[in-house]
């Protein structure tokens, strides 16, 4: 009988963030339903949900209604430190303006891929290819495929190891990901879109991994500059 206890949902936050460390869960993967979570850790299918709402405020699922293989929830991130929480919390209540993290992106982008291709070969990347494959699927919905490309960066930046850019880009995702929906609404072809945004990420990555600091360097910099010119939000 399922358990009435009323901290149940942290049982199934705590098995699903295991799950995510341990690497049997990883961004792009699909949670089982609702009912099969409940059966299987025993507790009720609200508290099911109150776990899977703070999953989606910690950034780490998005969650889709109806049905379909782009239905349920969808794994988009690890679990991260609480620096990049209290930044995410900040970032909630005051919000920034689209042109100061569109800056703070090319700053901090900019420098990480440069110091990732500089120490290619001694980096692991498997992590950001793992999220690019993962991008590849053609049932992703606009949103969770902008969550897996927040992702994707976030992802260079913890391949740096440096934490304190690896917090502030985590602090940085909902604004990033929210600006980045926004401007998809008025693209005159997501499917157009998104096949340049795979090219890109994966000329950035490929970039790296051939030890080409500058070339890397200009990627990001076209990337990041080229979505929020074509989907005409406001950068300076």
């Amino acid at each position: 009988m399922p358990t009435m206890s009323p901290r149940a949902w942290q049982v199934v936050l705590d098995a699903v963030e295991l799950d995510l460390l341990e690497g049997r869960l990883s961004p792009g993967d699909h949670l089982p339903p609702e009912r099969t979570l409940a059966a299987d850790l025993g507790v009720g299918r609200s508290s099911v949900r109150e776990a899977l709402r703070v999953l989606e405020v910690l950034g780490l699922i998005r969650t889709a209604v109806g049905s379909g293989p782009s239905a349920g929830a969808i794994i988009v991130a690890r679990p991260g430190g609480g620096m990049s929480a209290l930044m995410r919390l900040q970032v909630a209540a005051q919000g920034f303006e689209v042109a100061d993290v569109v800056k703070t992106r090319l700053i901090l982008e900019g420098s990480i891929v440069s110091e990732l291709a500089d120490a290619h070969g001694t980096v692991d990347l498997a992590g950001s290819a793992q999220i690019l494959t993962a991008m590849e699927s053609q049932t992703l919905t606009e949103a969770e495929f902008l969550a897996l490309d927040t992702q994707f960066h976030l992802s260079l930046a913890e391949a740096s190891g440096n934490q304190v850019i690896t917090a502030t880009m985590a602090g940085l995702r909902s604004a990033i990901e929210g600006y980045a929906r926004a401007g998809a609404a008025g693209l005159p072809s997501w499917a157009a879109t998104s096949a340049r945004l795979r090219l890109e990420h994966r000329g950035i990555l490929s970039a790296i991994l051939t030890g080409q600091a500058d070339a890397a360097r200009l990627a990001v910099h076209a990337h990041i500059s080229g979505y929020y010119a074509e989907t005409h939000l406001t950068t300076h």
